[in-house]
């Protein structure tokens, strides 16, 4: 038989995912020597070394389970939480729609458990960095944790501090905001986003979507874009096709700019219209605090 046709094997330092009984899964990193415990029975890494991806093993009890490679939205769902984390349809959509890829430099403010960090390291590659704030250093060290188990750390620099003072970093690809109050630090943004580049952000409420469309306005973004991703699954069964009773819908609102230059000449209005750096109702905004105000109102 020619070696293309042989079956690709594991080795280790691979990532594996095994699957039992229920869809039960675990993410782990092959390592010679090294046991597996689970309350399913015992696996050594070695009996799991040079397997076939697909392939079923047994643990020493007699459970099965699967070996794949697992994907990143595999990897996500089972990252340790210390808070709540991005769901893995807006992720895939961010890193889609912010141009993350291979050599981007990317700051994230809002490590959290450290999902999304994940998700940017894996998109970021061998050449690109990413550069994560958070203001508590115990939610960091979840992430950190988690980065390390699954060898990115050496793509993210982590900084447990608060981001009132702007980034470090100057002339980035891309920042992405989780956090709370994100209208109040579009000043700091646009101090270390490059012109042109992709800011994003993630709010739960509409009333904070008001605000961060005021203030994106007020620091010159344009090109807004504001949506939410819903994904809805259907059974497998040929005879039954049909939706399943639950759905992942709204989780969250992503609002997605781009900072812009204005300079001295004279701009078309038209235009500033069209790219949404101005609204017929941007004089009644500027003026009219009752709205701010009730734009304050979040859940």
């Amino acid at each position: 038989m020619s070696d293309k046709h042989l079956p690709s094997l594991t080795k280790a330092g691979d990532l594996i995912q095994l699957v039992g009984l229920s869809h039960k899964s675990f993410i782990l990193s092959l390592t010679e020597d090294a046991v597996f415990h689970t309350h399913r029975g015992i696996l050594n890494h070695n009996d799991l070394i040079g397997k076939p991806w697909g392939s079923q093993v047994l643990s020493h009890n007699g459970s099965p389970f699967f070996i794949l490679q697992p994907s990143l939205s595999d990897v996500l769902r089972n990252t340790k939480r210390a808070t709540q984390i991005m769901y893995p349809k807006e992720i895939g959509y961010i890193l889609l729609y912010m141009g993350i890829h291979p050599g981007s430099r990317v700051i994230e403010a809002g490590t959290g458990s450290g999902s999304f960090t994940t998700a940017l390291a894996l998109a970021i590659g061998e050449t690109g960095k990413v550069y994560s704030y958070e203001r508590k250093p115990e939610h960091q060290l979840v992430a950190q944790r988690s980065l390390k188990s699954l060898g990115l750390l050496g793509s993210v620099e982590l900084k447990a501090r608060d981001i009132v003072e702007g980034f470090d970093e100057k002339d980035v690809d891309a920042i992405f905001l989780d956090l709370p109050n994100p209208y109040d630090y579009l000043k700091q943004v646009r101090e270390s986003l490059k012109p042109g580049g992709h800011f994003g952000c993630i709010v739960p409420t509409a009333n904070q979507v008001m605000r961060v469309l005021v203030a994106l306005r007020r620091n010159e973004f344009a090109f807004i874009e504001v949506c939410d991703v819903s994904v809805r699954f259907y059974k497998t069964e040929p005879s039954r096709f049909r939706p399943t009773d639950r759905m992942i819908a709204h989780t969250g609102y992503l609002i997605f700019a781009r900072p812009i230059r204005l300079g001295t000449q004279d701009m078309d209005d038209k235009l500033l219209k069209e790219i949404g750096l101005i609204t017929s109702n941007d004089e009644i905004l500027d003026q009219n605090e009752d709205f701010l105000e009730l734009c304050t109102l979040t859940a």
